[in-house]
């Protein structure tokens, strides 16, 4: 673990100790886990955008030899 010096104002710095001591932990730990959380969303994200911009893109299904019109395109039976 590494140590690191935080300057907040009194009165962020007393909401901290508040809602740290509410879910039982220290400030530290407290402190930790969010920004672990944080730093977890990013690589996930990353990750995800990775996938997405692999992607080959797709051809639209002609219908009947015509481009689908915006209600085909946008069609969801399933949510009807």
């Amino acid at each position: 673990m590494k140590n690191v010096t935080v300057t907040l104002p009194e009165e962020v710095a007393a909401w901290l100790r508040v809602r740290a001591a509410e879910d039982g932990r220290s400030v530290s730990r407290w402190l930790a886990e969010l920004l672990e959380g944080m730093r977890r969303g990013e690589i996930e994200y990353d990750l995800a955008m990775e996938r997405l911009l692999a992607r080959k893109p797709r051809r639209l299904n002609w219908v009947d030899g015509r481009w689908p019109t915006r209600e085909e395109s946008h069609d969801r039976t399933g949510l009807r």
